[in-house]
């Protein structure tokens, strides 16, 4: 892979407000069955919902400087089901001056972004560039309390609305050290990172916690030591969720790729490739649909972004390393993607799970007891048959029970498990912004107070959209 300068690495300062994008549908593959929510589009025909049938978002990095642009916003509303900005949230943009915060081109993207039910991830809480002329005057504790304060205002203000957090970007070295990077923030001493996850986990509860890298795509020295800095973060309980890797690539791909996604899997955290683009040759398509399988064979790949939506859009210029050319056709790489989204299986093929977008955790019978009334709650993911679901026409099957609220139950209620008896009340609707409806009370699959500890409790509520609302297949 070329080592190449990365969209991050070179500021760009080109603004203007807005976003749009829409989550055209959350497929749930349930009992072999596609349950698929009405007035969507049929599945599988854009990026975005072929990767929601797998469980998985596929998005693009948006720059607002291009919102005027018919062809983009075209392209952008109908493919892609997460957003992610370039420039409107990172440090300069978000705070020009020490305490006085500017939040209005992020606020015009989330407000839009989650009108259509879409994801969107936050880019990116603290980095050594694009730092405010002010914050780059600082040294040493009040450099750190700076920072610090930086996160918490930044992660409090989108409490609820952002999916992940880029919360600490690029702060391991090249080369092969294993090191990290030597920047103002990592001389304000080595637990810098730490003292940031811990900030936004308080700040933000809700929102995954990632660290996001570069030249990080195979096992080489930099990703070990990212390895080794994530293992440690959770041995000791440091809050950390996810791993991003921006996988900028050449005309090659790491032949060990998947495999060193997996290995981070297996620490426990999520993984993301967060700022896909790939040099236009002869290989070009092959590396993008060598990604996507990679990710669809890691069950903790949530998903895939794209750095740009066009080749013009693109920070690579000549590259033409994007799924789209300038007119907005699909290039051959976008065709090899989407077909590798379509014939790629399900996370868990012969699972049924329901996971919580904001907590990670899935529906649950409490206490795997298939008692009449044995309620729902949230708990790690597992096999077990306390969370497997099947389909049977609008019903959910779970322990030989149906999914079940009391008749007429009103907000508040606790979700549980029943008889089946073929009521209204024990019928569930999968609507296009990822929420359950139940078809008799028309409120949602909630988890009670955004919680999200296992054993939170599982309720029914007015349907608002919002993280604790949204449920994937897992």
């Amino acid at each position: 892979m070329k080592n190449l300068v990365h969209p991050s690495g070179s500021p760009r300062r080109r603004w203007s407000t807005g976003a749009a994008l829409r989550v055209l549908v959350v497929g749930l593959l349930v009992a072999g069955m596609a349950l698929v929510p009405t007035g969507i589009a049929n599945a599988g025909t854009t990026l975005g919902t072929s990767a929601a049938e797998k469980g998985r978002y596929f998005g693009a990095a948006v720059g607002t400087y291009k919102f005027s642009d018919n062809t983009y916003m075209s392209v952008l509303n109908s493919e892609f089901n997460s957003l992610v900005a370039e420039n409107e949230m990172k440090w300069d943009a978000t705070e020009p001056q020490r305490g006085v915060f500017n939040y209005s081109a992020g606020d015009r993207i989330v407000n839009h972004a989650r009108s259509r039910g879409m994801k969107v991830r936050g880019h990116t809480l603290l980095w050594h560039a694009q730092q405010p002329g002010w914050a780059q005057g600082l040294s040493g504790g009040d450099l750190r309390n700076a920072a610090i304060n930086h996160v918490t205002q930044v992660a409090s203000h989108f409490r609820g609305q952002i999916y992940s957090w880029d919360v600490v970007n690029e702060a391991f070295a090249d080369g092969g050290s294993g090191a990290r990077r030597d920047s103002n923030l990592q001389r304000t001493g080595n637990d810098w990172i730490e003292a940031a996850f811990r900030a936004a986990r308080a700040a933000d509860p809700g929102a995954k916690l990632c660290y996001n890298d570069y030249n990080t795509d195979g096992i080489n020295a930099k990703s070990t030591g990212i390895y080794n800095m994530v293992r440690d973060f959770k041995q000791r309980g440091v809050p950390i969720d996810c791993v991003g890797f921006q996988s900028h690539l050449g005309t090659t791909i790491a032949g060990d790729y998947q495999a060193n996604l997996q290995r981070f899997a297996d620490l426990g955290v999520d993984v993301e490739i967060t700022e896909l683009d790939v040099t236009q040759g002869g290989n070009q398509a092959n590396i993008y649909a060598t990604v996507t399988r990679a990710c669809l064979a890691v069950s903790r790949c949530t998903g895939i972004t794209v750095w740009g939506v066009r080749d013009c859009d693109s920070w690579r210029g000549g590259d033409n390393a994007l799924l789209f050319d300038c007119a907005g056709n699909k290039k051959p790489a976008y065709t090899a993607v989407l077909d590798t989204l379509n014939g790629g299986s399900s996370p868990t093929p012969t699972g049924n799970r329901f996971r919580n977008e904001a907590s990670g955790r899935c529906l649950d019978v409490n206490g795997a007891s298939s008692a009449n009334g044995a309620q729902m709650i949230i708990w790690d993911c597992h096999s077990n048959a306390n969370q497997q679901f099947t389909q049977n026409g609008r019903a959910l099957q779970v322990m030989g029970k149906c999914l079940d609220v009391p008749n007429n139950a009103a907000a508040g209620t606790r979700v549980q498990i029943y008889d089946c008896h073929g009521g209204a009340n024990q019928q569930w609707v999968i609507n296009s912004n990822a929420t359950i409806s139940n078809a008799q009370t028309g409120l949602c699959l909630d988890v009670n107070g955004a919680a999200t500890a296992n054993g939170s409790a599982v309720i029914v509520w007015g349907c608002h959209g919002g993280a604790n609302q949204r449920w994937s297949r897992a």
